[in-house]
């Protein structure tokens, strides 16, 4: 397999809606809150789930225009097998805290583990560090487990976790967003 990671140039919508329209998990990672005037403690704690859980989204006008614009900085990338697209990185550094934010990172299902992923977040490493970011981050749902092994594998820890980042009642809804975050050395 000859693939060519490259600097994405263009927003691609109806591309970028087939590499990342969803995704489906057998588990997810039920998340607890404890807290009293001295201690505080947030778990993710992994549990198999009955029935997978199908995630569908479609990207809206706002999200492909503000992708427009993350793309014409010049940090994400695209991974080409010949001239089509097969894995998706739209990245932009976050200036106030020098950090390579990752807003979507997709590959291919027929591409997945064949260490491509991988690929493309060593180059986005590359691009942090030659941009002087300190580290990279992800945002995935506590139901993403496929998301969450992979980060992990590629260097990502769990860096935070917010109990409202989607709506008042995150918890008891179902998704809670994780933020994965790797350290560029």
């Amino acid at each position: 397999m000859m693939i060519d990671i490259r600097p994405l140039t263009e927003f691609d919508s109806v591309r970028f809606q087939e590499l990342g329209a969803g995704y489906t998990s057998t588990a997810k990672y039920q998340v607890t809150k404890s807290e009293n005037d001295t201690h505080t403690t947030i778990s993710l704690n992994l549990v198999e789930l009955t029935t997978p859980y199908v995630k569908k989204w479609e990207s809206s006008e706002e999200q492909e225009t503000s992708y427009n614009r993350v793309v014409e900085q010049g940090l994400s990338l695209g991974a080409y097998d010949e001239d089509r697209l097969v894995g998706i990185a739209i990245a932009e550094k976050q200036e106030w805290n020098l950090t390579l934010w990752i807003w979507e990172f997709h590959i291919d299902i027929e591409y997945r583990k064949r260490g491509l992923g991988r690929q493309l977040m060593d180059r986005l490493e590359k691009i942090g560090k030659e941009n002087e970011c300190r580290v990279m981050v992800c945002e995935t749902q506590n139901t993403n487990v496929p998301a969450i092994r992979f980060y992990r594998s590629a260097g990502f820890e769990v860096g935070a976790v917010d109990l409202s980042y989607y709506t008042n009642s995150d918890v008891s809804d179902f998704e809670v967003a994780v933020f994965m975050k790797r350290f560029i050395e």
